[in-house]
């Protein structure tokens, strides 16, 4: 068996596809209710963002799923996009298409496999159990071969697994490393056992920004699963909308997204939220994994000292220790979660481009970014506020 046996499909909307066959690549650990390894992935969060307007016409963010059926058997499916900008992407190229379209090119449309507007690790080629390395290849030529049928100028793969780096070399992409922060669960008990592993002036630090931050004059909550009511969603809205107008102009959500996560995905997420006189006015969204707990969004209406930390990275912290989870991701940049406990983590997206010389010159802007991530990440590791034996064992 070949990858050129497997028959590759374009598919416009994920329900061709169906949850059945979707999720037995995405998340076969799930089949018997556990939690699968990346929520993101799940036909419920996709369909989500397609059935709530959040992609699709108008968003920049065309759904164009790849399907790999073998005999008639789905054995790989990729969630695939075509772009006509880089917005939510948060593996950033503008560099890239001034730079074509200066030469004359034309940069947009390009396509994408990714999960639109989460920077969060993640498989990108996902196979049926049986079907990982012709179920890889399939998809991985599969897109290429549209990307040149279409004279499109790039393919773009972004947040995908060290895993998956070496296989997608050999086929023919660019692998580019990138850097978040992430924390990492080393068996901690309780918060006062992480708190323990720093040194002593970081120590007394996030102390007291805890305790700045429980001293706002009102309560923190963390809901998850049937904890959570629509009226939250209502309060959380306004924290979404606050932040997104202030970073990206527009909130990439709708708020019918909000909505169907109260139907389908409650169960994925954990909501903190902080009440203060008898209504909500903070609150930090978190994604659920088996093994990660994924911050993606935070807003409020009020400011108070340090509420941002406690409810962003603070209670992310004790949600993981509670779940026995090793790892969270605490979304995109952000140097101020290092003295939070936050170490910088590789990241990595992978590139076609079509045109032979401008992948050349993409190809030697890596070379130089990726020694200067780095060393970026060796200097920025050794400014962590753990004890210098904890941070040898974690390296």
């Amino acid at each position: 068996m070949t990858a050129q046996e497997i028959e590759i499909t374009v598919v416009p909307r994920i329900a061709d596809i169906g949850q059945p066959d979707w999720d037995a690549c995405a998340c076969p650990e799930a089949a018997g209710g556990a939690p699968p390894r990346d929520p993101f992935t799940t036909y419920r969060f996709l369909s989500a963002l397609e059935d709530s307007g959040s992609v699709g016409p108008g968003t920049g963010w065309q759904p164009q799923y790849l399907m790999a059926a073998l005999q008639g058997q789905v054995i790989g499916v990729a969630p695939l996009y075509a772009k006509s900008h880089s917005q939510g992407e948060y593996i950033f190229d503008h560099n890239w298409s001034h730079a074509y379209e200066r030469a004359g090119g034309r940069y947009y449309p390009k396509l994408q496999i990714a999960v639109p507007h989460t920077p969060a690790t993640g498989r990108r080629f996902l196979t049926r159990e049986g079907f990982e390395e012709v179920g890889f290849d399939a998809l991985v030529q599969g897109a290429v071969q549209l990307t040149d049928n279409n004279q499109l100028s790039s393919l773009h793969i972004t947040f995908c697994t060290a895993d998956e780096v070496p296989r997608a070399e050999a086929l023919g992409l660019m692998a580019r490393k990138s850097q978040q922060f992430h924390w990492c669960n080393d068996a901690y008990a309780d918060f006062d056992g992480f708190l323990a592993s720093l040194n002593s002036r970081k120590r007394k630090n996030i102390r007291k920004e805890r305790k700045t931050a429980q001293d706002f004059g009102g309560t923190i909550h963390t809901f998850t699963g049937d904890q959570i009511e629509p009226a939250h969603w209502d309060a959380f809205w306004q924290f979404y909308q606050d932040t997104g107008h202030r970073k990206w102009g527009t909130p990439y959500l709708t708020r019918a997204f909000f909505d169907i996560a109260q139907e389908t995905l409650r169960d994925d997420i954990a909501l903190v939220l902080a009440q203060r006189d008898g209504r909500w006015i903070a609150g930090a969204l978190n994604f659920i994994g088996s093994d990660a707990l994924y911050g993606r969004y935070w807003g409020c209406i009020e400011h108070h000292p340090c509420l941002h930390f406690e409810l962003c990275y603070y209670r992310a912290i004790d949600i993981a220790i509670a779940r026995g989870l090793s790892t969270v991701e605490a979304g995109a940049q952000g140097e101020h979660k290092l003295a939070r406990g936050y170490l910088p983590t590789p990241t990595w997206s992978l590139h076609w481009m079509r045109d032979a010389g401008f992948a050349r010159a993409v190809g030697e802007y890596l070379q130089a970014e990726t020694a200067a991530v780095e060393e970026e990440i060796e200097i920025l590791t050794d400014y962590g506020p753990f004890k210098k034996a904890q941070i040898e064992e974690q390296q």
